[in-house]
């Protein structure tokens, strides 16, 4: 891949990122299914893992009410890992609290897929 390749897809993924907070990408289960790979899973800050079925209904839940304004993102790190898979790194900074997260995400045609998320607090 060449280096103005790659510079395009970290653009498509940040605009992606933080996941599940871009609600122009979809709120519906439909929506949130399309964007995660069918083996998705997610290790959240507290160290908990998620299967893709209890993101979905927690994301639903939470669709319900109006998406914090005061989040922010920063220090984007992109490496491929494989052909169409590639591994985003960021820091999240919400208030009280920052967060290193770390997303794979697959690219199937012109769609992009989530394969795995993760979130670290920082001390």
């Amino acid at each position: 891949m060449q280096i103005s390749d790659l510079d395009a897809v970290r653009e498509a993924l940040i605009a992606r990122e933080p996941i599940f907070h871009r609600r122009e990408f979809g709120t519906r289960r439909e929506d949130l299914l399309n964007m995660t790979a069918n083996d998705f899973w997610e290790i959240g800050a507290s160290g908990q893992a998620y299967s893709r079925e209890f993101v979905i209904e927690t994301l639903l839940e939470r669709y319900q009410t109006p998406e914090p304004d005061d989040w922010s993102c920063s220090d984007f790190t992109l490496r491929q890992i494989a052909q169409d898979l590639y591994q985003l790194n960021y820091i999240l900074m919400q208030p009280g609290r920052q967060t290193r997260r770390t997303t794979l995400w697959r690219q199937t045609g012109d769609a992009w897929q989530i394969v795995f998320h993760q979130g670290t607090v920082i001390a």
